[in-house]
C-alpha cells in the first residue's frame, strides 16, 4: 500500500522556516524592566558623554573660537586645516616630544619597580605584608596634587630635603625643576612612585595565581631563580604585565597634573605636555584647535594600546 506524502501547504509554503517560539511573558516583562532600570544611564551617557565627544569632533573640523560662541552660525568649515596645522607648530611638536619621553621611560621604570615589589611581597616577604602593601599603595589614592606639591618642595634647590642630603655627602644638587635636563626626569620619578603601588597590587594578584608546581618542577629540574622568573613567572604573566602597560600608558600619556602644579610647563617648555598644550589652547579660546590636538591625542593612545597588545599578548 502506498504511503501518501505530506504535501507542503499553499498557507504556509514549503520553503517557510519554522515560526519561532514566543518568549514567555514574565521574560519579556523583565527584559522591558531591564531597559527601563537602564533607561536613566543612557540619556545621562548620552547627553553628557556621547554628544560632547561628537560636538568635539565636528568642531576639529571648523574654525569656532570663543568669539564665535554668541555667533555659532557664524562659524565656517575648514576641514582638515586645524590637524594640518599641528604639524607646522613647534610648540606642539615640543609637546609631543615631552609626552613621548614620558611615556618611553615612565612606563617601563613603573612596571620594572611595580613587578619587583609584587616579587619581593610575594616570595621574599612574609611578615608585616600587609603593612607594606598599604604602604606602597598609600600614594595612589592621595590626591596628585597634594603629592605634587610634597614633591615640589623636596626638590626645593634651597631647602628641599633632597639637595640637603646631597649636601651631606659633599655633592651640590641642581636645580631640579629649573633644569630643562632633569626637570622631565624629575616628573617620571614622582610619577614612577606614586603610581608603582597600583601596579604591584595587579602583578601580586597575578604571581599569586601562578600554580606553586611549576616552580617546583622547575627547581627540580635545576632552574635558579633568575630562570624561573624568565621561563616561568614572566610568560604566564603576559595578560597581567599587558593589562598594567596599558592603564599605565593611557594615564602617562594624558599626564598633566604634575606639570601644571611642579613646573607649569617649563623651564622653556621642556615638561609641557600634549594635554597641558591643549588646556592652554582651550583657554586662549581656540576650541577648535584645542579638539584636533585632542584627537590627535587620542590616536596616539589607541596606536601605543594597539603596540602593547601586539608587544606582551599570551603567545598560547
Amino acid at each position: 500500500m502506498a504511503t501518501a506524502t505530506a504535501q507542503p501547504s499553499a498557507r504556509t509554503g514549503g520553503n517557510r522556516a519554522p515560526r519561532r517560539p514566543r518568549r514567555p511573558r514574565g521574560v519579556r516583562r523583565e527584559g522591558i524592566a531591564g531597559w527601563g532600570l537602564a533607561l536613566p544611564f543612557l540619556i545621562i551617557f548620552a547627553v553628557f558623554m556621547v554628544g560632547p565627544v561628537l560636538a568635539s569632533f565636528a568642531m576639529s573640523f571648523t574654525d569656532l573660537r570663543s568669539a564665535d560662541l554668541r555667533n555659532p552660525l557664524g562659524v565656517n568649515l575648514v576641514g582638515l586645516d586645524n590637524y594640518a596645522r599641528l604639524f607646522g607648530d613647534d610648540t606642539f611638536r615640543q609637546t609631543a616630544i615631552n609626552t613621548a619621553y614620558f611615556v618611553v621611560v615612565g612606563v617601563p621604570l613603573t612596571m620594572a619597580l611595580g613587578l619587583a615589589a609584587a616579587v619581593g611581597l610575594d616570595a621574599g616577604i612574609s611578615k608585616f605584608r600587609t603593612f607594606f602593601r598599604v604602604g606602597y599603595y598609600l600614594p595612589v589614592v592621595t590626591s596628585i596634587v597634594a603629592v605634587a606639591v610634597v614633591w615640589r618642595f623636596l626638590l626645593e634647590p634651597e631647602t628641599g630635603i633632597v639637595n640637603t642630603v646631597l649636601g651631606y655627602v659633599g655633592i651640590d644638587g641642581p636645580v631640579w625643576l629649573g633644569d630643562p635636563d632633569t626637570a622631565m626626569p624629575s616628573l617620571i620619578v614622582m610619577a614612577a612612585w606614586r603610581n608603582l603601588g597600583f601596579l604591584m597590587v595587579i602583578f601580586l594578584a597575578g604571581l599569586q595565581a601562578i600554580p606553586g608546581d611549576l616552580y617546583e618542577a622547575a627547581a627540580i629540574d635545576g632552574s635558579g631563580a633568575w630562570s624561573r622568573f624568565r621561563h616561568v613567572t614572566l610568560p604566564l604573566m603576559r595578560p597581567t604585565l599587558l593589562f598594567g602597560g596599558v592603564i599605565t600608558g593611557i594615564g602617562y600619556l594624558q599626564f598633566f597634573e604634575e606639570p601644571f602644579v611642579m613646573t607649569k610647563g617649563g623651564p622653556l617648555d621642556s615638561t609641557l605636555s600634549v594635554a597641558f598644550y591643549t588646556y592652554n589652547q582651550f583657554g586662549f579660546g581656540n576650541y577648535s584647535y584645542a579638539a584636533a590636538i585632542s584627537y590627535v591625542l587620542f590616536a596616539a593612545i589607541l596606536l601605543f594600546t594597539l603596540v602593547q597588545f601586539r608587544l606582551l599578548r599570551s603567545k598560547t
